[in-house]
């Protein structure tokens, strides 16, 4: 097994934190507005992200760090402050991903940032932009 560079590992540290960080705001918005839509599914999806990722590290025998972000986010004042967050945070995940993509050459790493990318690409971020739509069509039926 070949051993990763400094920057291989600064890759997978960077993305396992900004993994956590994306499960501990999702989690917050539940503890704060209940298990709804797209944050349960979302967060379950990170779940999964976080697994993967730890996976690599057990791999290469690294020490998998301790989630920092638990009880540490931005709580927001209602659920569409939420889900205009959660718009944002993909986006800002997508192109984090597109840095790092560029940063390793290793093919295992790779093909897991590019699989959790393209969740974020295709599967989240279009998820909260639907939720972002149909709260604006809710406050718009309600005010007819």
């Amino acid at each position: 097994m070949h051993s990763l560079t400094d920057k291989d590992i600064s890759v997978l540290n960077e993305a396992l934190d900004d993994e956590y960080r994306a499960w501990s705001v999702y989690d917050q918005v539940i503890a704060d507005f209940g298990a709804i839509q797209p944050f349960d599914n979302i967060r379950a999806a990170e779940e999964r992200h976080i697994a993967a990722l730890h996976t690599l590290f057990a791999q290469y025998n690294l020490p998998i760090p301790e989630n920092p972000w638990s009880g540490k986010v931005e709580r927001y004042a209602s659920l569409q402050d939420a889900c205009e967050a959660g718009v944002a945070g993909e986006i800002a995940n997508s192109e984090m991903y597109d840095r790092l993509l560029k940063a390793t050459d290793r093919p295992d790493i790779l093909a897991v940032l590019h699989n959790l990318q393209e969740a974020s690409q295709l599967r989240h971020l279009p998820a909260f932009q639907r939720c972002v739509e149909r709260i604006a069509k809710q406050k718009t039926c309600s005010k007819q």
